[in-house]
């Protein structure tokens, strides 16, 4: 009798494991492409060795790698290539052709999807919408509305529903509600970005409940926490804050630990890649995200059980990561490509590459405190094209560093390469004390800024933390009316000045002088431009008010 027991159970396991053999496993491999912002170029990749650069391919690169993983396409294996969104604006090729070279490119190598970023908005509504007249494919956006109505924009729609291999596959996306935060008001007046968690968890549900979709697939524009672990803990686990405010919307993990039922999302938004997902401890979704700038793509398959149509788990395409660096002389850049690429950027940059000026230093944006040296640079420039008696940016205003030497146009448009014009503002001595204070307040980190000095103490009380300030050398004084100069974003309201939007027209003066032209001019002014960390800007919890 113990003897056929354990015959049958035998039978038994070489019969399940017969079934698991005969169980076929389906390949879904999906490319991701996030915060290209005009990316399709060529370009040495200084991230890797400043002095020294490897050469990456750009657009043409990818269009290699994505060929090659599309030949591999068969009954059980096929593919997806997804953008997240800010697509276009960012690099000359991008921003001089309004998108339009961007667009061209990802119709040529076929993309499935598209999702609408934040800096889409950074030349109009009108301009978007025309521009996106032209994409061969659908452009999503669950949450962005016309304003004042239950429509969306005309130009996206919430979700797409695809059949690969048998498999039902519902892809919803989202566009972050931050866009309203950082953009100028009147690119973005006809236009509400609405609740991130609420549209998501509608889409999913319906396409679960009224689609019957095999798979849910998210793709936001909107990041992972750059330490997704430490900041889940601190959200949900045992760090957990219990007076959370929230100043932004959902970022890509509040998303997957918030809205059940969804497999994947694929994320972007904040220039940071990771070589394997994200994966919610409560709902076990895997979350994705990849680099900027088409310095690299992101690639992984996705293994599906054909029987049960679930994921099964995924691979990479190196040992440990999902990340692929475009380097040209890895991934041999598609002639095709490269010869459209390369002459839609000849006609884009033209004369972005004769000297304007020299640098005597490395302008850096290494910090120290609300100080760095490219940024002191760019105020100064500010300061001078209006003729201001103090300058102010946001901290994260800036994109690039200048180097050593010879600058060129080039130089400056990667440094500033959204269109910023230059304001002034006139306004009393205690106005301008209430920007300062609003920017050190909590756990804000401050402003670069140029004709000032200021100290503060992060012990004192909100709005009185300023201890000690001069404007071009001398003492504050409340009732003096100043030049202030700054940007058309920052008068917007974003980067937490939201009091900026109360000031009266006759108070603004709209130079129409473009910030990286005034950057620019002062190289042709001034060269060679020195510029330092000073004292400008400085924190010292034991200060007292001197005033």
């Amino acid at each position: 009798m113990k003897n056929i027991c354990i015959s049958l159970l035998i039978s038994v396991l070489l019969l399940s494991w017969v079934a698991l053999l005969e169980s076929e496993v389906l390949t879904l491999d999906i490319i991701l492409t996030n915060d290209m912002h005009g990316g399709i170029d060529k370009t040495d990749a200084t991230f890797i060795n400043p002095t020294f650069p490897p050469r990456l391919g750009g657009g043409a690169s990818a269009a290699t790698y994505i060929k090659d993983i599309r030949s591999k396409q068969s009954p059980t294996r096929d593919n997806l290539l997804l953008d997240t969104g800010d697509f276009f604006q960012g690099r000359p090729i991008g921003t001089m052709t309004e998108g339009q070279a961007i667009v061209e490119y990802m119709n040529m190598i076929q993309y499935d999807l598209l999702v609408l970023g934040n800096h889409e908005y950074d030349l109009g509504e009108d301009i978007l919408r025309n521009l996106l007249k032209n994409v061969q494919f659908p452009v999503l956006g669950a949450n962005v509305f016309q304003k004042g109505s239950e429509d969306l924009v005309n130009y996206v729609q919430p979700y797409l529903i695809l059949h690969k291999m048998g498999i039902k596959i519902g892809i919803v996306g989202i566009t972050t509600t931050d866009t309203a935060q950082m953009s100028f008001m009147e690119h973005i007046s006809g236009v509400e970005f609405r609740d991130e968690k609420e549209y998501l968890t509608y889409y999913v549900n319906f396409l679960r409940n009224e689609e019957k979709v095999d798979l849910v697939i998210a793709t936001v524009h909107a990041g992972i926490p750059y330490d997704p672990q430490q900041t889940y803990r601190e959200r949900y686990g045992d760090l957990k804050k219990n007076n959370f405010t929230r100043r932004w919307g959902y970022d890509a993990q509040e998303l997957a630990h918030e809205v059940p039922g969804i497999d994947l999302i694929f994320a972007g938004h904040i220039h940071v890649g990771f070589a394997k997902p994200w994966v919610d401890p409560n709902n076990h979704t895997l979350v994705f995200q990849n680099y900027a700038y088409l310095s690299n793509i992101m690639h992984f398959m996705i293994q599906i059980d054909a029987e049960t149509k679930s994921i099964m788990g995924y691979d990479t395409p190196t040992r440990d990561s999902g990340l692929i660096t475009l380097f040209a002389d890895q991934f041999i850049p598609d002639p095709e490509f490269d010869h459209v690429i390369t002459a839609q950027q000849k006609a884009a940059e033209k004369g972005m590459d004769d000297v304007i000026g020299q640098a005597a230093v490395f302008l850096s944006r290494s910090s120290i405190d609300a100080q760095n040296v490219m940024g002191n640079f760019t105020c100064e420039a500010m300061k001078s094209a209006v003729d201001a008696d103090f300058a102010f940016i946001n901290l994260g205003g800036i994109r690039a560093e200048i180097p050593l030497g010879n600058v060129t146009y080039r130089h400056v448009f990667n440094a500033m390469p959204f269109d910023n014009m230059i304001v002034t503002l006139l306004v009393d001595g205690n106005f301008l004390k209430k920007i300062i204070e609003t920017r050190v307040a909590d756990t804000r980190a401050g402003l670069i800024l140029a004709g000032g000095k200021v100290i503060y103490s992060r012990t004192r009380e909100n709005f009185d933390r300023v201890t000690h300030l001069e404007i071009n050398g001398e003492i504050w004084e409340p009732d003096r009316i100043y030049r202030v100069a700054t940007t058309d974003f920052l008068l917007s309201g974003n980067a937490g000045l939201t009091l900026l939007t109360n000031l009266p027209e006759e108070a603004i003066i709209r130079h129409e002088i473009n910030l990286r032209d005034a950057m620019a001019d002062y190289f042709r002014k001034y060269s060679p431009v020195r510029v330092e960390i000073d004292d400008r800007w400085k924190r010292d919890d034991r200060s007292i008010p001197k005033f």
